[in-house]
């Protein structure tokens, strides 16, 4: 074998050497990239650079509108006597007047419905100083609708359908009892400070379609 044989079987075996060496490594990392993702994904490893928060300015959170206590004392209002106008938040066609057709099914004295702003989440409920009570007995039949107090002087109420609204609580669902007082979400404002919040300046309201 020549000398310049010779050489090329060294620089080919050199080449496999160093093939075999850049294959090895390469297939070394992909092993511990799939152990650790598959660690990480089953939470068996913990990596705190990854557990720290997004630096930034914080976006300021909205602050809930307070919520008051019924009446002490306070018994569920008869639907019959439950005045309020429906009103479509969702941008759903017909959704208003579907649950505006369900609540009179129950006896609900519906006096309106149309479109009212468009509102996120459930829905809202609407009320005054006079209409706390009234408030409660239909937040019963919409469980997670928000309580929003009002300036307005009279009773009657409003419910604004939200995106989320999909219909009211199944009656056998509804927990009210005729002879058992209204309760407040823990928190509640009690209801005497109402008289100092009904002073306060009129809230926009949302006014039923003409």
């Amino acid at each position: 074998m020549s000398e310049q044989d010779k050489a090329r079987q060294v620089r080919r075996r050199h080449m496999h050497e160093r093939q075999a060496v850049v294959f090895g490594v390469l297939l070394a990392g992909l092993a511990v990239a799939g152990v650790g993702s598959a660690a990480l994904y089953t939470e068996s490893l913990s990596l705190p650079f990854l557990e720290r928060g997004f630096s930034g300015t914080a976006t300021p959170t909205s602050t809930a509108a307070p919520v008051y206590c019924p009446p002490e004392g306070a018994l569920p209002v008869a639907a019959d006597q439950v005045q309020v106008n429906v009103l479509n938040g969702a941008d759903r066609a017909g959704l208003a007047a579907s649950t505006a057709g369900a609540l009179r099914e129950r006896g609900f004295a519906v006096i309106s419905e149309g479109n009212g702003p468009r509102t996120t989440g459930v829905a809202r409920i609407i009320y005054g100083v006079h209409g706390v009570a009234a408030a409660y007995s239909l937040h019963a039949h919409v469980p997670d609708a928000q309580l929003t107090f009002s300036s307005r002087p009279d009773a009657v109420l409003d419910i604004v359908l939200g995106t989320e609204f999909a219909e009211l609580l199944p009656p056998e669902q509804v927990l009210l009892e005729a002879s058992t007082p209204l309760e407040g979400p823990e928190g509640c404002i009690p209801f005497a400070e109402l008289a100092e919040a009904a002073q306060q300046a009129p809230t926009q309201e949302p006014a039923p379609a003409g």
